[in-house]
This record gives C-alpha cells, structure tokens and sequence, in this order.
C-alpha cells in the first residue's frame, strides 16, 4: 500500500489497513509518506525510491493507493489489481478534492476499485481478489484522461 509523497499524512487509510491486516491475516506492508500513524500489525516504511517501489509492486497481488497519478500509474501499467482510496480535503488529507476527480475518471474506465468510504475497504479487497488483472500498456485512453483532467486542474488553478 502507497500514500505517495505529498506532505499531509493519510491517516486514515493507514489505520484501516492496519487493522484489516490483522483481521484478514495477510501481510500488508505500507510505504506511509508523512502520516504520523505507525501501524501495529503491517511491516511499514516512511518513503521508498522508484526502483523499490515498483519491486514492491511487482510483488504484491493487490496495490492500494491513494489517488495520485504517480502512484496508481506504475501498478497500471504492470496489470495489478489497484484500489484507490483519493485522499480528501475534508480529512485534512490535501488541500483540494482533485484525487476523487482523477480517481472517478479511472473508474469510469474499470481499470482501479474506487473506495470512498473507508469503510468499504476490506468489502474491495475481496473484490479485488476476484477481479482479473488488465494489462495496460500506458496509451491509449487512460492516459489520455489523466493528461486531459490535468490540464483542465493546471487551467482552473492558474485563474
């Protein structure tokens, strides 16, 4: 699981997966960034670089992210399984609602699970284990999306 680097903590996703690994009994390992939550029952580091990251990803069977493009892009484009949990401003978490934006458009696409509601989490996890994996090559569509959402987001903030 990612939080990414951005310099708000992501709490709450980080203690709802802490404890979903105790109940579900599988090893979870979190790169946590700058949430000051240190799991109990999850093997969990601060920050990784790229090449550790994508081990990492490479290797799990599921990545959960939160919804920035970097950290959803990678696991993409080695066709895992990916939940996206969009960080929210009204947690504290970032300081506008720009990852629920990106995260429904890659929705809309059936490439991610979105969750919303932290409290569907384990009910995606489940999902996930039952999804098939997409391949994905980094054109086409999605990428297009991303580019278009982005520079409708660098428009609307540079006004």
């Amino acid at each position: 699981m990612t939080v990414g680097t951005h310099n708000q903590g992501f709490d709450r996703l980080v203690k709802k997966a802490d404890i979903l690994a105790k109940k579900l009994k599988e090893e979870i390992i979190i790169q946590k960034g700058h949430t000051k939550y240190s799991p109990v029952n999850c093997r969990h580091f601060d920050f990784a670089d790229q090449n550790k990251f994508e081990k990492l990803c490479k290797e799990a069977s599921i990545v959960i992210t939160h919804g920035g493009v970097g950290s959803i892009i990678t696991p993409l484009k080695m066709g895992k399984r990916i939940i996206v949990v969009p960080r929210e401003k009204r947690f504290g978490e970032h300081t506008d609602d720009h990852q629920i934006q990106i995260t429904k458009e890659l929705e809309r696409g059936k490439r991610i699970i979105a969750v919303y509601n932290i409290n569907n989490l384990e009910e995606a996890i489940k999902n996930a284990k039952k999804q098939k994996p997409n391949a994905f090559d980094g054109r086409g569509k999605i990428q297009f999306i991303v580019r278009e959402f982005l520079g409708k987001y660098e428009n609307r903030n540079s006004a």
